[in-house]
């Protein structure tokens, strides 16, 4: 219990210091949000009533703790552009973004875990060659060319699977494949390097004198101790998958946190992208907290600070 609160104090300055530094960069940009609101037609008068409304006419500092202020209470701000509660936009595109986080993440590791066991068990063989290139491949090609390439061959092409996002959980394997592909590559690659570690200490030794068939060895022994690296590359990726969902979600058409993000972008609309940036953000910072627990409750020497 100690350690965990250590880890989430030790969060707060970072948290802290994300939201100031979108907060200054936001305001720094040149043009006014008030402008964005009124459109073309506006004269000096109502510019400057609506900007001491907004409270824009305050130091930087007070807006700031304003901000924190009302975010730990839930308010994140109303949105410039729909004049909607920030909290409410981006709770309705929230289920978008995690049932995609999650079916990229599930891709992900079952591709990723079984790929990096055949290939570590066919070491330096063909089969190890094939697996971990194709896993390469995962890893270096950008999200957006993924997404591009799946949409040609299996809904231009084949037309076996939806092109964008239509509400059906089918249309969203397109997208889960895309966003999940890199992550599989670093997992199968993860998983073969550690599995071939382990493979090689004594006590796995001491497992195949005993008599212990080949498979028995790895699933029973090599494995289970192969995977605390694994295991804390899984919880960090979801996190990442949760956050970092933006260019999925524009090539497919998914109405979720990340293309609300670049929506905001577009418009300029400081709060809903103070509001998805904070969001994110603190589902990247509990992604580690996640990680460093699993890592802890794996080796309780973590714990001990040893």
């Amino acid at each position: 219990m100690k350690y965990f609160l250590k880890r989430v104090i030790g969060t707060i300055p970072v948290l802290l210091g994300v939201v100031l530094l979108i907060f200054i960069m936001l305001r720094i940009i040149p043009g006014s949000p008030v402008l964005v609101m009124l459109g073309e037609h506006y004269d000096q008068e109502t510019i400057e009533r609506l900007t001491e409304l907004m409270g824009l006419d305050q130091p930087l500092l007070v807006q700031f703790f304003d901000y924190v202020k009302g975010a730990l209470m839930g308010d994140l701000g109303v949105s410039y552009r729909y004049q909607r509660p920030v909290a409410d936009m981006i709770m309705d595109a929230l289920p978008y973004t995690v049932k995609l986080a999650v079916m990229a993440a599930l891709f992900a590791w079952v591709m990723g875990l079984v790929s990096g066991i055949i290939a570590a068990v066919n070491n330096n063989n063909f089969i190890d060659r094939l697996f971990m290139g194709v896993s390469l491949l995962g890893v270096s090609m950008p999200i957006f060319m993924t997404s591009l390439v799946l949409q040609y061959i299996f809904s231009f092409k084949l037309g076996i699977l939806p092109m964008t996002e239509d509400g059906s959980m089918v249309s969203m394997i397109l997208p889960a494949i895309a966003l999940g592909w890199n992550s599989a590559g670093s997992v199968a690659r993860m998983t073969r390097s550690s599995l071939i570690e382990v493979m090689q200490a004594d006590y796995i030794d001491t497992a195949k004198a005993k008599g212990l068939l080949r498979g028995a060895v790895i699933m029973k022994h090599a494995l289970r101790n192969s995977l605390l690296p694994v295991v804390t590359m899984m919880a960090l990726q979801l996190s990442s998958m949760l956050s970092g969902a933006v260019i999925t979600e524009s090539v497919f058409a998914i109405p979720g946190i990340g293309r609300l993000a670049t929506e905001a972008i577009s418009n300029r609309d400081m709060p809903v992208l103070q509001g998805t940036v904070l969001f994110t953000t603190v589902i990247v910072i509990a992604g580690n907290l996640l990680a460093d627990m699993l890592y802890s409750v794996l080796d309780p020497r973590i714990r001990k600070g040893e």
